[in-house]
């Protein structure tokens, strides 16, 4: 039997929540980020990631070395290419760092990293990041020519993006006989084994919830799947650690 695919909870919209009430504020507020995380470890997480934004909408630095103090899972930091988050990320030592395109107006990050386009300046970013001792993840549109693009430029893992699958998923209401949404889960299968046949590991994530998660964790060879806003929504009824255990459950099903 293949083992569970494992679940990294992104507990961003813990800090949203917070933020929502004290931001600009000295004092750290609550919901704590770091209770969150320690609650999804005993929910079952296997990593918990966050974002660290240039605009600092949500996390904060001071979440971030915290959480990287605690945690005793997988520390997955998301973060832009720029010179600032390289610097933090050397410093702090998550044990994954992982590349995200970044906008400021975005409510979350909406599509995937252009390795393709930007592969001398990524190049030197997973560079400086990979000598620093860390594992390197891009975050990629489903397409197998980004997949190839991660390969050459030094990426260890890549995480494809699901939010097209799980669009397709709410407008087809999840009927996999409907063509739109064959080809959306096909596009992430395909840049799965683009990304396996290059010896890289093979994540996905983006919008996946405990309704249209199954079809994506049961793709052969995925190893990780990044979740967090239905699960922080979930929370908000059954508490943090009872909604990781559903969403770790949901994945055993895979199997």
């Amino acid at each position: 039997m293949l083992p569970p695919v494992q679940l990294g909870v992104n507990i961003d919209h813990v800090a949203t929540l917070r933020q929502a009430r004290y931001r600009g504020q000295n004092t750290s507020g609550e919901p704590d980020p770091a209770r969150a995380a320690h609650e999804a470890e005993l929910g079952g997480a296997d990593g918990i990631t966050v974002h660290l934004r240039e605009d600092r909408r949500h996390m904060q630095d001071h979440d971030v070395e915290l959480l990287r103090a605690l945690v005793r899972v997988r520390f997955n930091l998301e973060m832009a290419a720029t010179d600032e988050m390289v610097e933090i990320a050397r410093r702090i030592r998550p044990h994954t760092a992982m590349l995200v395109p970044e906008g400021r107006q975005e409510v979350t990050t909406e599509g995937g990293l252009d390795v393709l386009g930007r592969r001398d300046h990524l190049r030197s970013v997973v560079s400086s990041l990979r000598d620093a001792g860390l594992m390197v993840s891009a975050f990629i549109d489903p397409d197998p020519a980004q997949a190839r693009a991660a390969a050459e430029v030094g990426f260890d893992v890549c995480e494809v993006h699901t939010g097209p699958y799980a669009e397709a998923f709410a407008q087809t209401g999840g009927d996999l006989r409907r063509a739109e949404l064959e080809d959306a889960l096909d596009a992430v299968e395909r840049t799965g084994g683009a990304i396996l046949d290059a010896g890289m590991r093979f994540n996905a994530g983006h919008a996946l919830n405990y309704h249209n998660v199954l079809p994506v964790a049961s793709i052969e060879g995925v190893e990780e799947l990044h979740i967090g806003h239905s699960i922080v929504s979930r929370a908000v009824y059954v508490g943090l650690r009872e909604a990781v255990a559903e969403m770790k459950a949901q994945l055993a099903l895979a199997r």
